[in-house]
């Protein structure tokens, strides 16, 4: 049997894929499908934090008419209900979880904390980070880069609705082409919207690699860890 090929990981998974093709909240049967994959890694022994986006829910960045911070903070709120579901569903597998918000709610999830997070990693349980950064105007893909830096993890797997990097949007158009491999700098220049440029440059600097996606596939998530060629890697030179 492959052994996995990564022994610390984030996993980033956007609001957009836990809605599936409803488009909005939160569907059931994707959100049971992605916990019954986080569960196989880690019964592999792979520690794995976890970031998830609010798109599904709210995007701060599209209301027009409102403060930016105030429709940022909102973004961050949806992350927490994302994060409390996808909780809900690990421990329904049997995997023991801890929640952390950059915001506090001390009701519902522990506040971050670095060494407290990469303890809970050592002890076998999954982390979810929720809450983005804690401050406006930085999304969810730089929390996910943030932390990889801060917990040391060896990669970011960004999971996606699509199954890779495309040199256009694949759904507008058919003719698009995937790529197999890229730099972190030509993910920079031309704006393929792997991340923001702030997280692109964040794991740029700290020499984090990034594999780009597809979570709707069955085992997507272990075939990864196993390092199977699946999806786009983003590295440096």
């Amino acid at each position: 049997m492959k052994k996995p090929v990564y022994e610390r990981v984030v996993l980033k998974i956007s609001g957009e894929a836990l809605a599936g093709d409803k488009g909005f909240g939160i569907d059931p049967d994707i959100l049971n499908s992605i916990a019954e994959q986080i569960s196989e890694v880690h019964n592999l022994g792979v520690q794995i934090a976890i970031v998830v986006g609010g798109g599904n829910i709210w995007r701060g960045r599209n209301s027009k008419h409102m403060d930016r911070a105030t429709a940022d903070y909102m973004g961050m709120l949806a992350t927490v209900i994302n994060a409390l579901a996808l909780q809900d569903a690990l421990e329904n597998k049997g995997l023991e979880t801890r929640v952390q918000t950059a915001i506090e709610m001390r009701e519902i999830a522990e506040p971050y904390i670095r060494r407290k997070a990469i303890r809970h990693l050592e002890k076998g349980r999954a982390v979810i980070f929720a809450a983005g950064t804690g401050n406006p105007f930085f999304s969810t893909d730089t929390t996910a880069a943030l932390r990889a830096a801060e917990i040391e993890a060896e990669v970011i797997l960004l999971a996606k609705k699509v199954d890779g990097v495309y040199d256009s949007d694949p759904v507008l158009n058919a003719s698009a082409q995937k790529f197999d491999s890229l730099e972190y700098i030509d993910v920079l220049n031309k704006g393929l919207g792997v991340m923001d440029s702030t997280a692109t440059s964040l794991c740029m600097d700290n020499g984090i690699p990034i594999i780009v996606f597809g979570i709707s596939t069955p085992g997507n998530i272990k075939r990864v860890i196993l390092g199977e060629n699946i999806g786009t890697l983003v590295r440096g030179s």
